[in-house]
């Protein structure tokens, strides 16, 4: 999936390769989400004819309905039976009236039916848009979008106003009456600095008790003082700490959106603010890297696919080493240092990726031996979690503070094991492996203050409310302490 496309390409605990809407489902509710969390068109479609193909529809004619209806609707069942849930928020991306979304509203209007109106309700979200000329918010599109709503046989039950500014109450009364829903049912939801602040203004609005009221739940008040904490060091943050995030699609903020925001959990746990400053690799030269990473305090190399920017990655790598600046490599990033490292110390001069330079001699970072003949390239990808034994005494260690933790993976390339006693003695250290110490998971380097760098994607796993150890300690390492 391209970045520039769909933004970062989300990882599961199951390996399930989604939307970032899910990461920011997983950092609010803290539950890990599965392979039934995510359903796009393009799955719905290939389950529907691999059936017919398999001869499931008996040789009827496929059509959208009720044949993608009724495939959407087994996967919305399905993740309720999977996960013994008392309730399923399903979310249909888009706008009202996309061609792309018809079948999916269709689906959910069917599955009102079926469960019984007393057991579903629809949930709204609208932008109402501001007119600074005549300094009025606007309900019209409101109004329309849930014309077309209804024309498909869905009435919103509870409407979500998006906004900048707060609402006049007129414009609750307004939309209230003319989209047919309670007063109380009408919610504002305007923007915020702090994301994570969003869940308390919702509950100030009695969100989650209209919502229970609607679905006919007895539930006593939720017990927010884990987040409220969350939101005290927030709010007590007096440092700040800048960090370059060395990537090629930093165009788009949204390719590295789990990674800024695993930056910002560590930075509330050290009391710091985190500024990022957005570096684009294929401009990092030996001639402008000074320029470009002279005035940081850490270093992050994020993971990604493909040649272009690799070269400017790996000179990201060695100013950090040569410099002792804190250096956090993910994936790719965790590469391009084991390729740095290989090229300025040990004299590997054509020292590569087999995925960049097949031809090289010293092919650091290679293909598995048993992905080798495998021609569809996503079967030969690591994906989801696998365990790592980290090393005792390490910095992984210091991060951890556990033997063996569990990690998500979305590569296809790794640690080539021929040079390993060439690293370990030239003075990089292996603090991470697979149980079996096969496949090397993590690599650091002892003699500086902070330089680690993994082969999985510790991003997914950070939380606002508790931020992953390795971000953590690279954040605190950067803030000098």
């Amino acid at each position: 999936m391209s970045p520039y496309q769909h933004g970062e390409v989300y990882v599961t605990e199951d390996g399930a390769e989604t939307d970032l809407d899910l990461g920011h489902y997983e950092r609010f509710i803290d539950e890990n989400l599965n392979k039934f969390s995510n359903l796009t068109t393009g799955k719905v479609y290939s389950n529907v004819l691999e059936k017919e193909r398999r001869g499931d529809y008996l040789g009827e004619t496929v059509q959208v309905i009720p044949h993608i209806t009724n495939e959407i609707k087994h996967f919305i069942y399905q993740v309720g039976k999977n996960t013994d849930a008392d309730v399923v928020i399903t979310e249909i991306g888009g706008t009202v009236g996309d061609i792309e979304s018809q079948p999916f509203l269709e689906a959910i209007r069917q599955v009102s039916l079926e469960v019984g109106r007393e057991n579903s309700i629809f949930i709204h979200v609208c932008l109402v848009p501001y007119i600074a000329g005549s300094e009025e918010h606007k309900s019209k599109p409101t109004q329309h979008s849930v014309k077309e709503l209804r024309a498909l046989g869905i009435n919103p039950d509870i409407i979500v106003l998006r906004c900048d500014k707060p609402l006049e109450q007129s414009i609750f009364k307004k939309i209230a009456m003319f989209c047919n829903v309670q007063p109380d049912c009408v919610i504002e939801n305007i923007t915020i600095p702090v994301l994570y602040k969003a869940p308390l203004m919702l509950e100030k609005a009695n969100f989650c008790d209209v919502v229970c009221r609607e679905l006919n739940i007895k539930a006593e008040k939720g017990d927010m003082k884990e987040w409220h904490d969350m939101l005290k060091r927030i709010d007590a943050r007096e440092k700040t700490v800048k960090i370059a995030l060395c990537g090629k699609y930093v165009q788009l903020h949204d390719a590295y959106l789990s990674v800024a925001e695993a930056l910002r959990h560590a930075g509330y746990e050290n009391k710091a603010f985190v500024e990022i400053k957005w570096v684009d690799t294929e401009l990092i030269t030996e001639y402008t890297v000074n320029d470009l990473l002279g005035d940081v305090d850490g270093i992050l190399v994020p993971g990604g696919f493909g040649q272009r920017g690799v070269e400017g990655k790996i000179k990201a790598a060695e100013y950090a080493r040569k410099n002792n600046i804190p250096y956090l490599g993910i994936c790719l990033g965790m590469q391009v240092a084991v390729m740095e490292f290989a090229r300025n110390v040990l004299g590997f001069e054509d020292a590569n990726s087999g995925e960049f330079a097949p031809e090289s001699k010293h092919k650091v970072i290679d293909i598995m031996e048993e992905q080798m003949g495998v021609v569809t390239k996503g079967g030969t990808m690591r994906l989801g979690a696998y365990p790592c034994k980290v090393k005792p005494g390490s910095k992984l260690d210091k991060c951890y503070g556990k033997p063996e933790v569990a990690e998500r993976h979305r590569h296809r390339y790794e640690f080539n094991n021929e040079f390993r006693d060439a690293f370990e003695k030239a003075g990089m250290v292996i603090s991470g492996t697979s149980p079996n110490g096969l496949l090397v998971e993590a690599v650091e380097i002892p003699a500086n203050k902070f330089f680690v760098a993994v082969q999985y994607h510790p991003e997914f796993k950070s939380r606002p409310t508790n931020a992953h150890p390795v971000f953590r300690e690279f954040i605190k390492a950067s803030l000098g302490e």
